[in-house]
């Protein structure tokens, strides 16, 4: 199996490296072909390489960085002076082509604009999207724009529409992916123009567009690619995300209020910790800014060793499946087609 090579910010986030280097442990554990730069304060990492098991050290390599983009760091000042932090080192490797892909769990403003300033969009890209997989009874949607954009016309969430399309066959598997967008009801009529256009615009095209999708069927499994507006889409995952850490606060408490909850929950815990895994926000942490020319995956700004591996994990897959390759080389086709008719 061919090498894969990922640069991680180790200084961004929450935690930094008390979370990173755990992370980069399970991922090298669990990935034999994967191989990790991490990037940031040089002595630092070298003292928490402990955390690394020694079999694994040498598929790791260090890269110094003097700058770190805090958290609440406007987004243009970390562009302009933040020239050596280490999130911007970490995307300059990608353009380099010293790696495949970065991960940062750091500042998701401050990313989105260095990574589009250093990296560039796809041709036929007008804007980068933020796409993540939503868990759905039937395994995950993949949601995007979820905060890069509010203000999108027609045209955007046509081209976000075959970035997720994409990006489901790529690693789903999935010969023709269903594309919905989002929108406050299913008949024709309803929604504001620009999503009435991008309806008409998708069902003229190649993609398997199957009309306008409410916020339940995210999870209801009604499309594998749902697409809207950033402001929306923000809204929807922290909604989720808030719904998810309620079912696992109402489990602990009627569970573990009384003696009869707690006789009650060892009978149940097999099934208890099934849903629990499967509504695990972390499990499901790590989203891809999709329309670049690379690979970057946003962290969960306050992501656990568990979550940050599982970004890391949706690097890996992203550049093996050549993601960004793969969106261009559709959208080429497509837009093509359209010229054509």
């Amino acid at each position: 199996m061919s090498e894969t090579v990922i640069a991680l910010d180790a200084m961004g986030g929450d935690h930094g490296p008390a979370v990173v280097l755990p992370a980069a442990a399970r991922a090298l554990a669990e990935h034999p072909d994967l191989h990790l730069v991490l990037v940031g304060d040089e002595a630092v990492l070298r003292d928490g390489l402990g955390a690394i098991p020694a079999a694994h050290r040498g598929r790791v390599e260090l890269r110094h960085a003097s700058q770190v983009v805090a958290m609440d760091e406007p987004p243009a000042q970390a562009l302009r002076s933040k020239r050596d932090s280490s999130m911007r080192v970490a995307v300059n490797l990608v353009r380099e082509g010293a790696v495949q892909a970065c991960v940062s769990a750091g500042n998701t403003g401050a990313l989105m604009a260095i990574a589009r300033f250093v990296l560039k969009t796809l041709p036929g890209i007008d804007r980068p999207a933020i796409c993540t997989a939503i868990p759905a009874i039937d395994g995950h949607t993949y949601v995007l724009d979820l905060g890069a954009n509010v203000a999108l016309s027609a045209e955007h969430l046509f081209q976000f529409a075959v970035m997720g399309s994409v990006l489901c066959a790529a690693i789903d598997g999935k010969a023709s992916p269903r594309v919905g967008l989002l929108n406050i009801g299913e008949e024709e009529i309803k929604g504001i123009d620009e999503v009435k256009e991008a309806a008409r615009l998708l069902a003229a095209s190649d993609l398997n567009y199957v009309g306008y999708v409410e916020g339940d069927g995210i999870y209801l499994g009604a499309a594998d690619v749902v697409v809207c507006d950033g402001f929306v889409g923000n809204v929807m995952l922290k909604a989720s995300e808030g719904v998810a850490k309620m079912i696992r606060h109402y489990m602990r408490e009627t569970f573990g209020g009384s003696l009869y909850g707690r006789l009650a929950a060892l009978v149940a815990m097999p099934v208890l910790r099934r849903l629990g895994r499967r509504i695990d926000p972390r499990r499901y942490n790590g989203a891809s800014l999709l329309g670049l020319q690379g690979i970057v995956i946003k962290s969960h700004g306050g992501a656990d060793a568990l979550a940050f591996a599982n970004a890391i994990g949706i690097a890996r897959a992203e550049a093996r499946k050549q993601v960004p390759e793969r969106i261009d080389s559709e959208l080429e086709k497509l837009l093509g087609a359209r010229a054509a008719s």
